[in-house]
């Protein structure tokens, strides 16, 4: 068998999967909670339900994405928004 050469793309792939999916992941989890019309418990508990299909898609989605750079661009932006819905009201204290 031919040794195959190391490579970065996928290294960053793999990366992105690992790091970025749990990121945007968490962030999915947090939004979806806040937007939930139920008590926190109970919101919080049901938003992480649908972490567990999540996850995994994100992960094969970064390996079936043409480009690295849209994987990182998308995974990163996505999470960015994401966190800002979650966390908006914990924001809202801090900056008032």
């Amino acid at each position: 068998m031919k040794a195959q050469a190391f490579s970065w793309s996928m290294l960053s792939r793999v990366l992105a999967a690992i790091f970025a999916g749990y990121l945007f992941t968490y962030a999915f989890t947090a939004a979806l909670s806040q937007v939930l019309p139920t008590e926190p418990r109970a919101a919080m508990t049901i938003a992480t339900w649908p972490a567990f299909v999540i996850y995994p898609l994100v992960i094969l989605w970064a390996f079936a994405c043409a480009r690295v750079r849209v994987v990182w661009s998308g995974l990163l932006l996505a999470s960015a928004v994401l966190l800002i819905i979650g966390f908006w009201p914990q924001l809202m204290r801090v900056w008032s």
